[in-house]
């Protein structure tokens, strides 16, 4: 084994929280809208499962924390036993600061440039950051994992499976 892995095997066993963006990670990004002005968005059940059946009893917290504010975010979290959602952050550094003041516990996935400012401070703590296979190419550059799904697509469940499979 390579000191590389070794060095993010001992990573992995710190992973506490799992912060999520929602739209473009969590969903493929698209905003389905009615005649009567109803927002809809679509989840991946793969994902949900990676959530709820993988990474909480593994002993991850999730967290979501976005920009958009939307009762469907609310639902789909509770049915997922996600406790931390946080919507209408227009700073995200400060909420994921306020969740997770040790970053080197955190693993973080999101998909664009609003993204950003929180992969690079995970990164230089030492916590690990992931992205959809097709995230802004921004983000790609400086992620520790690209899925080999879309956002919405499963995406979240392949860093899932990535984070566990590389703490064994």
């Amino acid at each position: 084994m390579n000191l590389l892995h070794r060095l993010n095997m001992n990573k992995m066993k710190k992973v506490k929280y799992l912060i999520m963006d929602v739209d473009g990670t969590l969903t493929d990004g698209k905003i389905y809208m009615s005649g009567h002005g109803e927002a809809y968005k679509a989840f991946n059940i793969k994902d949900g499962y990676g959530i709820h059946d993988i990474a909480i009893p593994a002993g991850i917290i999730p967290v979501i924390i976005t920009g958009r504010s939307s009762d469907i975010v609310l639902q789909r979290g509770s049915e997922l036993g996600i406790k931390d959602i946080y919507q209408g952050v227009i700073d995200k550094i400060e909420k994921m600061q306020s969740v997770a003041p040790d970053l080197s516990k955190v693993a973080y996935i999101g998909d664009d440039i609003n993204d950003l400012s929180c992969m690079l401070l995970i990164k230089e703590a030492g916590g690990l950051v992931g992205c959809p296979k097709n995230a802004a190419r921004q983000v790609i550059e400086v992620s520790d994992y690209i899925a080999d799904h879309n956002g919405g697509e499963g995406a979240v469940r392949d860093f899932i499976e990535w984070l566990l499979d590389e703490s064994q």
